[in-house]
């Protein structure tokens, strides 16, 4: 059984082949009028494969017939097998009676030779002062409590003034740099833990992965969870987004302006299928292959399965996921629609929808010899899975934001201690007296009335009236802040300036605006 681990798609390949022959059934054969030993047809060799494939559960049930005779075409031209006469390299195989042998030694790939990175695969994560977190037991044996002396005297250390002195730390600003290495790097963490593996090396590049990316595929989403994307060069075109909603709707999402003729529904499903198909790149990434690959071998475990999936799905790039999640659903709509004609006389829409768009969604950059049966696996399952697979995950979410909020906290300091040390918070602080204690609560409540009446006096943006009157307020509510600042009237009158004297508009004379009386003359009557 292969598990979880650096290039697992060349060692799924390497178990097959030894699989292949060391089960695959030898006898004698007759053609063209002599016997070959240990030789086997074309016919027993898929029967026998594809038998092997369904009871794999890292292949399953969903691998067909033709696929099992593209694998064999593969296993030709790779020699792990030849004809009869020697030959090979040439995907001629046939699924019917010519005669094959295997060579003397079966060339499996060489695994590359893989250099653990120093330091793990992706940064720690960030803590208060450095952003380096300090990973605690997460449970300590307790052991029996014995009151003697030394006991007691630790317990009571507070009152005796052996524990260190510490101080508050106000909260700090955390940037949003901050912010993106913080969900990179508990992102990969929780991937890791559940992939079960001790490294990421191998696996996955983190260096290529970008934080952004994260928070715009968790919070930029719509009512369906389905991405919201700020750029729209990168969505789906107008056209192929038409013909999904007509499939995914069927038959409600035909327009009435649209062709309606027998096999309109094959025509529009090859519309979807050729944009998908002439992606230069799979939904999920030449760079994710590894990891999802990895996936695989947990599908046994659906859970832990769909756990990974959403992870690794919140890595991709916005426009991928987005494409993803539409395609998923339209696949998954287009298997549970009765109403659908039969898309395809030979296979089942189930059938077809996977085997149309699987290479759409993953493959390698090299074209492995496996890809074709490994996104078979996968997609099935996403595609039954999608709305669990494809939703952000929530306890990594809710872990970030408690992250990120503990930060933000007011912090406790102790002299001498350094910065990995003040995560960890010591049982005491210095006890201090009634005295003290009376001192720093009116100092703390003082100080900030005092900047409030300073940002008045210097508020230039008020005017005299404006500002007297809210110097008056601030006298009634602090009588004794008020005269510890203007301790005479001098002092407050210098900080006020007195409002200028307006200067008088002369008066004109009122015999000269007197004017002879004119009685009121009525031009135009009041009623209508």
């Amino acid at each position: 059984m292969i598990g979880p681990g650096p290039y697992r798609a060349t060692k799924l390949w390497n178990e097959i082949i030894k699989l292949f022959r060391g089960g695959m059934s030898l006898r004698r054969h007759w053609a063209h009028f002599r016997s070959y030993d240990n030789s086997f047809t074309g016919s027993e060799a898929v029967d026998w494969l594809h038998a092997l494939l369904k009871r794999n559960h890292n292949f399953g049930p969903e691998v067909t017939r033709y696929q099992t005779l593209q694998l064999l075409r593969k296993f030709l031209k790779n020699h792990v097998f030849e004809d009869v006469k020697g030959r090979y390299g040439k995907e001629d195989f046939e699924d019917n009676g010519q005669l094959y042998r295997f060579p003397p030694s079966s060339p499996l790939k060489p695994l590359p030779q893989h250099t653990p990175v120093a330091g793990g695969s992706f940064p720690k994560l960030p803590s208060w002062d450095d952003y380096q977190e300090v990973t605690l037991p997460e449970k300590v044996p307790m052991k029996p409590l014995v009151l003697n002396s030394e006991t007691w005297n630790k317990r009571h250390s507070i009152a005796i003034g052996e524990v260190q002195e510490c101080r508050l730390i106000h909260r700090r600003e955390i940037t949003q740099r901050h912010v993106d290495h913080i969900w990179k790097s508990m992102s990969l963490a929780h991937l890791q833990r559940v992939l079960g593996l001790d490294s990421l090396d191998g696996v996955l590049d983190a260096k290529g992965l970008n934080p952004k990316h994260i928070l715009h595929n968790v919070y930029s989403v719509n009512k369906q969870g389905v991405v919201v994307l700020k750029d729209k060069a990168g969505d789906l075109p107008h056209w192929v987004l038409s013909a999904m909603k007509c499939l995914a709707n069927w038959p409600n999402g035909s327009e009435t302006s649209q062709p309606m003729y027998p096999g309109f529904e094959k025509d529009v499903l090859k519309t979807v299928a050729d944009y998908f198909q002439k992606l230069l790149e799979p939904l999920l990434t030449f760079q994710l292959y590894e990891v999802f690959v990895n996936i695989l071998g947990l599908l046994q475990k659906r859970q832990v399965a769909a756990d990974a999936l959403q992870v690794c799905c919140l890595l991709l790039p916005p426009p991928n996921r987005r494409k993803l999640q539409l395609l998923m659903r339209l696949m998954a709509r287009v298997c549970h629609n009765p109403q659908l004609p039969v898309l395809n006389d030979t296979i089942t829409t189930r059938t077809l929808m996977v085997q149309t768009f699987s290479r759409c969604v993953l493959r390698s950059e090299d074209e492995e010899d496996l890809d074709e049966l490994l996104a078979t696996k996968l997609v099935t399952f996403m595609m039954d899975d999608h709305e669990q697979v494809l939703r952000a995950p929530a306890r990594l979410q809710r872990a970030v934001e408690e992250h990120l909020a503990h930060l933000r906290r007011v912090q406790i300091k102790y002299s001498g201690a350094d910065a990995d040390s003040s995560l960890v918070s010591p049982a005491y602080c210095r006890q201090i007296s009634k005295q003290e204690f009376e001192e720093q609560r009116v100092r703390g409540t003082q100080e900030p009335m005092e900047d409030l009446l300073e940002s008045i006096i210097n508020n230039k943006d008020l005017s005299v009236k404006d500002k007297k009157k809210r110097l008056k307020q601030f006298q009634r509510s602090y009588p004794e802040i008020y005269r510890r600042r203007f301790p005479t009237a001098g002092s407050e009158a210098a900080a006020v300036p007195v409002r200028p004297a307006f200067r008088t508009k002369p008066q004109l004379s009122f015999l000269a605006l007197k004017k002879p009386f004119q009685p009121f003359q009525r031009s135009w009557s009041f009623r209508a």
